[in-house]
């Protein structure tokens, strides 16, 4: 029987695996938890997540929403276990991480044709591999992984964001809804007036960061942009991102506030939140001192603060093809955010179609081909050649996907279109 070996546990390494062994491949999965950490790891657990709303929009109109419902109708364990841990955030998929990493960690252990081992792999194995150790990999791997790839040193820095507990909101200043009251009332939200806001951006423009070495605002990844990063870019740049107040009417003025920052929900227990787009890399204590200026957040508790790291992606239109392997070496693939897909969403996807195809060559069945009018098929195709000029990470987008032979008037209903388009084909592959 054929046998593949997966270096890591994350998203991408556990659908992969998933995938493989659903097909009647053995598989051997290295992870190096619980002996060593990367800098973002927190817990033992497999596909740990850094953000409750790491999966981000669950609707249609929103390519990544299309990507998960993809990926729901091809089988995928991440899926299964975020679906079952999904814990109220309006109309976007958030999950109760703890809860989440465990499933997929009792599935995967528990599959008669999954091997699990313990332990920090150093050099690239024999055989079948994948490789699916993440962006931040280090050490011997990512010197093995150069070898491989002579254009490796390409970079970009990823950034996450405060979480607060409840308890510590002021709740006379803030309120509960989603916006545009569109679902249910599942975010906190701290309005700020005009004075309130100005002084506020201008503190987060001049306070002090952490030490990075290397670092610079325009090497980062805009889908992650930290906020003080934002601030410097404009007084109004946050008000038109992730302060934006439209479609939020504050129930005790009646009208849409100056700034609104949102708070998301982080646990199962709803007993914190993220605050959502506050990604930063400000010190601890400046992250306290400034964002206690929003007045909802006065006295917050501040559970985790922001952190800073550097994520490492391949050149990859010129290393992968349309199935993610290594053109100079086909034994070997690679999937998750090395790649150079950006999002957890997008990483799980990559190692999902790595996984199936891989088992397809293996048991001497043709390729799918996921077509460009899919989510999957557009994503893997941008990054084995999609891209102009330097390739930088990607989000799922509808900009990828191929457009519709027809015109359809109004943006949503287009990408309705789109997705509709999308699952019908997807109904007639067999993965």
């Amino acid at each position: 029987m054929s046998r593949v070996t997966v270096v890591g546990a994350g998203l991408a390494g556990s659908e992969c695996a998933w995938q493989l062994a659903q097909r009647g491949i053995e598989v051997t999965l290295y992870e190096m938890k619980p002996r060593k950490r990367s800098p973002a790891h927190v817990s033992d657990g497999f596909a740990e997540l850094v953000c409750s709303n790491s999966l981000r929009s669950d609707e249609l109109t929103n390519a990544v929403g299309l990507l998960k419902e993809e990926m729901r109708r091809l089988g995928s364990l991440i899926m299964t276990c975020a679906d079952s841990h999904r814990v109220p955030a309006g109309g976007a998929l958030a999950v109760d991480r703890e809860g989440f990493s465990r499933a997929v960690t009792e599935r995967i252990e528990a599959h008669p044709n999954i091997t699990v081992v313990h332990e920090e792999v150093t050099a690239v194995p024999d055989g079948r591999v994948v490789i699916a150790t993440g962006p931040l990999t280090e050490g011997a791997m990512a010197e093995a992984i150069e070898r491989l790839c002579p254009r490796t040193d390409l970079h970009f820095f990823d950034a996450v964001a405060p979480i607060v507990t409840l308890e510590s909101v002021d709740m006379d200043s803030a309120w509960f809804a989603s916006r545009y009251d569109k679902g249910t009332a599942d975010y906190v939200n701290c309005p700020l007036e005009k004075d309130e806001y100005i002084a506020f951006v201008t503190e987060l423009q001049n306070a002090r960061e952490a030490e990075l070495h290397g670092f610079e605002d325009d090497r980062v990844f805009e889908g992650c942009m930290p906020v003080e990063v934002m601030a410097r870019r404009g007084l109004d740049t946050l008000r038109y991102g992730p302060l934006k107040p439209v479609g939020l009417r504050d129930p005790k003025t009646g009208r849409e506030p100056y700034a609104v920052v949102q708070l998301r929900m982080d646990n199962a227990e709803g007993t914190l939140f993220n605050m959502v787009g506050f990604q930063t890399h400000l010190k601890f204590p400046e992250q306290r001192r400034v964002f206690s200026m929003i007045p909802a957040l006065k006295n917050a508790e501040f559970v985790r603060y922001g952190v800073m790291h550097r994520n490492t992606y391949l050149n990859a239109p010129t290393l992968l093809d349309r199935y993610y392997r290594l053109r100079s070496d086909p034994r070997i693939s690679f999937a998750g955010q090395m790649t150079g897909v950006e999002g957890y969403v997008e990483s799980a996807a990559s190692g999902m179609l790595v996984g199936i195809e891989t088992a397809r060559e293996l048991l001497g069945q043709p390729p799918v081909d996921f077509p460009r009018e899919t989510a999957i098929g557009a994503l893997a195709l941008y990054i084995s050649g999609g891209s102009v000029g330097d390739f930088q990470p990607m989000n799922i987008n509808f900009g990828l996907i191929a457009p519709l032979d027809h015109r359809v008037r109004g943006k949503r209903n287009k990408n309705a279109a789109l997705s509709q388009r999308s699952l019908e084909i997807l109904a007639g592959i067999r993965g």
